[in-house]
């Protein structure tokens, strides 16, 4: 793997469905964000974070 390669990342493609349902701009306060981000990740449904190591170009992380 190329050193820097944000797209053959499963951990990356977390932190951009974080950053899609995490409004930073709505928080008040890091507490606040930080509040956000847990109820988002404790909200993540199984099925979903399996499906960030079975997209096309991160296949190779479940071989």
């Amino acid at each position: 793997m190329p050193g820097y390669s944000p797209e053959l990342n499963p951990d990356e493609i977390l932190n951009a469905d974080v950053k899609r349902h995490v409004h930073a701009s709505r928080a008040r306060s890091a507490d606040d964000l930080a509040r956000d981000t847990r109820r988002f990740l404790h909200r993540c449904q199984p099925h979903i974070v399996r499906g960030y190591f079975h997209a096309r170009h991160v296949r190779y992380t479940i071989q």
